[in-house]
């Protein structure tokens, strides 16, 4: 009886822990906070998404440019850090050519606000990002911002 006792105890400290581990945690408005202490710092206006996400037009981009939709492919320049100026990614000038179908939510509703040749800021809450997980060396609930120039809409 004491075996099975402590057998079972074992087993839902076993399971109660593992349920934490997968827990999905809701950053919502630890990074809202973030975000806009962020911007509030560095003097930045920006522009609130109704998902959440933040952008800022630096430059407008050529006047005859294309804007892409949310499933184009595109060629981007960008630098990814942060909100402690940490940068955990980025391209070369030359920039990268991919799907928007293939990238992180913030992408996808951000990008379409650029036109070719334009710059900006993309502020990511974590929802729109990698979530409440790790990915790779992002930690979960990470704001992510991304220094943006839409080199072309392919």
């Amino acid at each position: 009886m004491k075996h099975l006792l402590s057998a079972l105890l074992t087993l839902t400290l076993f399971i109660s822990c593992s349920k934490d581990k997968d827990e999905v945690k809701d950053y919502t408005a630890q990074n809202e906070k973030e975000i806009t202490d962020y911007l509030a710092q560095n003097n930045l206006t920006a522009t609130r998404t109704d998902s959440g996400l933040y952008y800022i037009i630096e430059e407008e981009g050529d006047a005859e440019g294309e804007t892409p939709l949310a499933t184009s492919n595109v060629t981007v320049a960008y630098k990814g850090y942060y909100t402690n100026g940490n940068v955990f990614d980025q391209s070369d000038e030359q920039g990268v050519a991919f799907s928007l179908t293939q990238v992180i939510q913030g992408w996808k509703e951000g990008i379409p606000h650029f036109k070719e040749g334009g710059k900006g800021k993309l502020l990511v809450p974590a929802h729109l990002g990698y979530g409440s997980k790790d990915y790779q060396s992002i930690p979960g609930g990470s704001v992510l911002i991304f220094d943006i120039k839409l080199i072309s809409v392919n």
